[in-house]
């Protein structure tokens, strides 16, 4: 893997198939890293706010998924979105880890009984200026969630193979800040997930097909 890799660069269509979770595991970094990184579409010279998201995978008997959010439209920043868990690093967070959990706990009521850290995916730059650390965590049900009725309209899970199957995986592009910017997204049902998460999606699914024979 590159030192800087970009969010838009070819991804090799192949279809996994079934999910193996320990697989996925072994592509994870261990610990947070600065390089490589992955740049969205649009980002500047500008300081960057470090933040951290959860990307939780839910240990489903049938299939293993992905636990996502629908912002609420006031928001400030990515009204009415589909977004990890997450937000802007704390003082008093430890790690970007620590962050992670404690805005799946502030955000969903996701709690950390439930909750294993299974490793890192390159840093994510956004456009709209934060440095994004994806935790990814393997999440053991049952469990149930409390919702932030002010951040959070809804919590819904997506099938894993879904969102890693290369059929899925549309690239769209806008104008902001007076340029045509690119990003992906991955339409399910009702749900428009793209930018930043479906922009650390593709990190994984990168990873995935980096180690495939």
């Amino acid at each position: 893997m590159s030192a800087t890799e970009i969010l838009l660069g070819s991804a090799p269509r192949v279809d996994r198939g079934a999910i193996d979770l320990d697989s996925l595991r072994r592509v994870l970094y261990r610990e947070p890293a600065r390089s490589p990184v992955v740049l969205e579409d649009g980002v500047g010279d500008e300081e960057l706010t470090p933040a951290a998201v959860l990307f939780p995978i839910v240990r489903r008997s049938r299939e293993p998924t992905v636990l996502l959010t629908q912002r609420t439209a006031h928001l400030k920043d990515h009204p009415g979105q589909i977004s990890f868990p997450g937000g802007r690093c704390e003082s008093a967070d430890g790690s970007p880890a620590d962050t992670a959990l404690r805005e799946a706990d502030e955000e969903i009521g996701l709690s950390s009984a439930h909750i294993e850290i299974a490793g890192y995916l390159p840093e994510y730059l956004t456009s709209t200026g934060f440095r994004v650390t994806p935790v990814v965590a393997m999440i053991t049900p049952p469990f149930e969630l409390r919702l932030d009725a002010f951040e959070v309209e809804e919590a819904f899970e997506v099938p894993l193979s879904f969102l890693l199957d290369p059929a899925n995986h549309q690239q769209h592009s806008l104008h902001y800040r007076g340029k045509l910017r690119h990003y992906y997204a991955m339409p399910y049902g009702d749900y428009f997930i793209w930018g930043a998460t479906a922009g650390m999606i593709m990190s994984l699914y990168r990873a995935l097909e980096a180690s495939a024979p």
